[in-house]
């Protein structure tokens, strides 16, 4: 007799932890296969610790092969879901196609950047959802601060060393914090101008920084990012993103080279292309997370808006705990769906807080609703992080480790250019290639001289713009 087939699409925090429960559940009595663009987890909340070179690339990506026994990986971007052929329709990294069918379906594909309609910003700004942002990143705001200080004229020196980040939520905050250490950092090695500094501005619309935050955390998180330098300016916002600079709501315009899109996230495209009602984005589901009228359909994390039991005639939000939790229900729940495992149970959540790594021992947190700050924090930060990993726990804490003994490598690898992580992408976990596939089978144009599509704002030299 043939095993049932369960494929899971995308192997973000719930689709890794569904795929890693069914496993256990089922020892091999199912046929797990899980669909991703890659072939590693990756770990999020420490995108910015790459990007200010705290810990290496591969430190926050977890083998899928390595670390999930039973499971089957296939790399690929599913690209059409036929609901009533029970099929997944995908495209494979080198633009070869392939179709999956499946006896029980897991949609976990999470987000992408949440782009506004705002003048210049798809041409000017970079979003921060994948691991090739990150080290472009990183790149970009080291050789920023290397051509402000071999550059004679210091306004244009001043506005390689003006950083703005848009959003001041959990990434945003982050990032403006660890970045800010980074920037300190490279000019004290690459002495600027007379009287330029490295200048980090953090923009928000809402009154606060982590304004979906318990105030207490956003108090500390706010009088930390000033006393680093910071320039934090709540109730303000970008109009338009120019080559040049950002114009603010406020009517004033900031000379710039760096724009970092850190507004939100949306739901992946595959979510509204399967045909389900859909929650503003979100795929509809009941509390034991399956797609009502389709039983074989389950869905977690970003990708479902799943009733919040808690808060009745409410959803949960798009978090990194509610995925990890929904995937371990979803994986639970199929397997029961398959007569392989416990019974069936609806999605409960408990409320664990929240914990922001502000950089070096700094950090905000309320494991449990206690608030914390400095070095209490950041230890207990710390400690979550390496809890929840599910892999190279002790390579990042040999990283944090070397981290605080020895000087950061202020160094520009490279691997990475502007054209290839536009903050529009629908799939932010892979950096765009000469010729390679988009989402929707196209194929990128090739620039005349380097074989590389060419970026936006790209000049007659072919030199990349500084956007």
């Amino acid at each position: 007799m043939s095993r049932p087939r369960v494929v899971i699409v995308g192997a973000g925090f719930a689709g890794y932890r569904a795929a890693r429960t069914l496993a256990r559940l089922t020892r091999n009595r199912a046929e797990i296969i899980l669909l991703n663009p890659t072939d590693y987890f990756l770990y999020l909340p420490l995108l910015p610790q790459v990007a200010s070179g705290v810990l290496e690339a591969r430190r926050v990506t977890v083998s899928l092969p390595g670390t999930l026994r039973g499971v089957r990986t296939v790399l690929g971007e599913a690209g059409r879901v036929d609901l009533d052929g029970q099929t997944v329709h995908y495209t494979d990294p080198e633009g070869g196609t392939g179709t999956l069918g499946y006896e029980r379906l897991v949609l976990a594909v999470g987000s992408v950047n949440k782009l506004l309609p705002i003048p210049g910003v798809a041409e000017h700004a970079h979003g921060f959802r994948g691991l090739p942002e990150a080290l472009y990143l990183r790149d970009h705001v080291t050789r920023q601060v290397e051509l402000a200080a071999a550059d004679d004229d210091p306004a244009t020196s001043a506005a390689r060393c003006t950083f703005v980040v848009v959003g001041a939520g959990y990434t945003g905050t982050e990032v403006a914090a660890h970045l800010k250490m980074l920037t300190d950092r490279l000019a004290r090695h690459s002495p600027l101008p007379a009287g330029v500094r490295p200048r980090w501005i953090l923009l928000d619309v809402a009154p606060r920084v982590l304004p979906e935050m318990d105030e207490r955390l956003s108090r500390t998180a706010d009088r930390v990012l000033r006393a680093r330098g910071v320039d934090v300016r709540m109730g303000t916002s970008v109009k338009e993103a120019t080559r040049d600079g950002v114009l603010l709501t406020d009517g004033e315009f900031v000379a710039s080279r760096t724009l970092v899109w850190c507004v939100g996230v949306r739901p992946d495209p595959l979510v509204e292309a399967v045909g389900q009602p859909l929650e503003r984005g979100r795929l509809i589901v009941d509390p034991y997370l399956q797609v009502p009228g389709r039983p074989e359909v389950f869905a977690c994390g970003d990708a479902a808006a799943v009733p919040d039991l808690q808060r009745p005639g409410q959803f949960t939000s798009m978090t990194a705990q509610h995925a990890w939790r929904q995937g371990r229900v979803a994986g639970e729940n199929v397997a029961a769906s398959l007569g392989l495992g416990r019974r069936r149970r609806p999605y409960r959540h408990r409320d664990l807080g929240f914990a922001v790594d502000l950089g070096g021992i700094r950090a905000a947190a309320n494991p449990f609703g206690v608030p914390l700050s400095g070095a209490a924090a950041g230890a207990v930060t710390r400690g979550y992080h390496l809890a929840s990993l599910p892999g190279n726990r002790v390579r990042v804490a040999a990283d944090w480790l070397l981290d605080a003994v020895l000087p950061r490598q202020g160094v520009q690898l490279g691997l990475v250019r502007a054209w290839s992580v536009p903050p529009d992408t629908a799939s932010p976990e892979l950096a765009r290639v000469p010729g390679g596939p988009d989402r929707t089978g196209e194929r990128t144009a090739k620039g005349p001289d380097s074989g590389a599509p060419p970026a936006s704002g790209t000049g007659p030299d072919g030199k990349e713009a500084t956007s």
